[in-house]
């Protein structure tokens, strides 16, 4: 939670314990004198080295106009645990050994740090594209900004319900197409009449045929699934929307009428938080990126920057 206090110099957004957060209005303080790096910090920064083996890259936000923060992410940690069954081999398998062999009856614990330390500030009218390889920790950091995951340390701080693309859990796979918009749109605090209203616009954003609109769900491939999906959560206006590679599918108009959507959100003053491995769509629909690796936030910049640096790093 977040308390908004006001002074004669702006307005100081402060959590529970009174630290400020994020000053609105006012000169920022100057920033404290370092303390000198250790003998270690120095040899790795000769080497030009990062934590992760990447290059190390300083961390910049873009230069533009700014307005009230919208999401304060500080010092995020997500941790998770993944278990091991540990069941008796049987059969074919009762006689392997080394690896493959488990002690009967034991589960084991594995303790995954999907998010390390991660801190940023987004801003009303900021796409922010979020780039970086599989098992990263861009989904994972998109569900606790939803409130999806529990942080282990550190908070996140919104100035409104985050939303997460799509209203797949509100969406049920026996029920029709029709069916489906209708309780998708009330997911999302529509009235039954408002569904009603802006239903042929949803179906029409979709692309779907009208046909298939009296199917079941489980009968549409996952690419006429995401659009469906995504053309649903589109058509309320949202402050904080997070879209986890829904652009990725659907043929190129439905890519151009999503990208366009997005601009739409962002001049609407809401921000936008886009997953992709499809780095063109970062180019058309953000301003800025984060590039995460190894659950840490490498880079925070311009988006042509943060590319650039990422696809040389990748060698992509």
């Amino acid at each position: 939670m977040t308390e908004q206090t006001s002074s004669q110099n702006g307005s100081v957004a402060t959590d529970r314990s009174g630290e400020d957060l994020e000053t609105i209005g006012q000169d920022a303080p100057p920033a404290e004198e370092k303390a000198a790096p250790k003998p270690a910090a120095k040899k790795a920064a000769k080497k030009g080295v990062g934590p992760t083996g990447l290059k190390k890259i300083k961390t910049r936000v873009p230069v533009g106009p700014r307005e009230r923060p919208t999401v304060i992410v500080d010092n995020l940690h997500v941790t998770y645990k993944v278990y091991a069954t540990g069941k008796r081999a049987t059969g074919r398998n009762a006689e392997k050994k080394g690896l493959l062999a488990r002690t009967p009856g034991v589960r084991r614990a594995h303790e995954v740090q999907a998010v390390r330390g991660i801190s940023f500030t987004a801003y009303e009218g900021d796409a922010i594209g979020l780039v970086g390889t599989n098992g990263s920790g861009k989904s994972t950091l998109c569900q606790a900004i939803a409130g999806l995951v529990p942080a282990k340390r550190g908070a996140v701080y919104s100035e409104a319900n985050p939303t997460m693309l799509g209203v797949g859990a509100a969406l049920m796979n026996d029920l029709s197409g029709e069916r489906n918009v209708i309780l998708g749109g009330l997911a999302l605090g529509m009235s039954l009449d408002e569904v009603k209203s802006k239903y042929q616009d949803i179906v029409d954003f979709s692309g779907l045929k009208p046909e298939f609109l009296d199917y079941p769900m489980r009968t549409y491939s996952q690419g006429m699934g995401a659009r469906l999906r995504f053309s649903i959560a589109a058509s309320v206006s949202h402050q904080v929307l997070l879209i986890d590679e829904a652009l990725s599918v659907g043929d190129r108009l439905f890519g151009q009428r999503s990208e366009e959507r997005i601009r739409e959100l962002r001049e609407s003053a809401g921000t936008v938080f886009v997953v992709s491995h499809a780095l063109p769509t970062i180019t058309k629909t953000c301003n800025r990126v984060l590039w995460i690796d190894q659950g840490k936030l490498i880079m925070d910049g311009g988006v042509d920057e943060v590319i650039e640096a990422y696809t040389e790093a990748e060698g992509a």
